[in-house]
């Protein structure tokens, strides 16, 4: 994998179930043309392969993190306690307490270890926030992103744009 080529986000999920979650932060990935990478990582039953995705984010050209987990949540905040890179946490809704459980443990964390964290399964905002992040460092991003920011305030549906379902410029 050359430089180009290296993953800009890295997208964890606690289980195989939630992948399906993911639809709209892929379609928004490749609206702004931003690499990605996907894991399955629990971090109640897998943490050594959490804490070595987070350990090995930066090297790998990795610039966010994005966590999604339902329930107790735990993987936002081991992520981000074991790396430098910011993470963005997903809280997945569940049966059992409609994701304000996964909510509250992805923002109460301790004081010196953030995660920023959007709406239970606000799975299209964690990735427009990564794009955001990315952009700052990546003129190609930052202009795809002035043209989203344009179009929301037009009115125009720009989720059905990134998911291919409306015109390109």
């Amino acid at each position: 994998m050359g430089p180009a080529e290296r993953p800009a986000v890295a997208v964890v999920v606690g289980s195989a179930n939630d992948l399906k979650r993911l639809d709209e932060a892929r379609a928004v990935f490749d609206w702004f043309g931003l690499v990605y990478e996907v894991h399955v990582a629990s971090a109640h039953r897998a943490p050594r392969r959490v804490l070595d995705l987070a350990e090995d984010a930066q090297r790998r050209g990795v610039r966010v993190l994005i966590a999604g987990a339902g329930k107790a949540a735990a993987l936002p905040g081991v992520l981000a306690a074991a790396t430098t890179v910011p993470v963005i946490g997903v809280p997945f809704s569940s049966p059992d307490l409609g994701g304000l459980d996964a909510l509250l443990s992805a923002v109460q964390m301790p004081r010196g270890v953030p995660v920023a964290t959007v709406a239970i399964d606000g799975v299209a905002n964690a990735a427009i926030l990564a794009a955001e992040i990315c952009g700052l460092g990546d003129p190609r991003v930052a202009r795809r992103l002035v043209e989203f920011k344009a179009r929301l305030a037009e009115g125009e549906d720009v989720m059905a744009l990134v998911r291919g379902e409306g015109a390109e410029p």
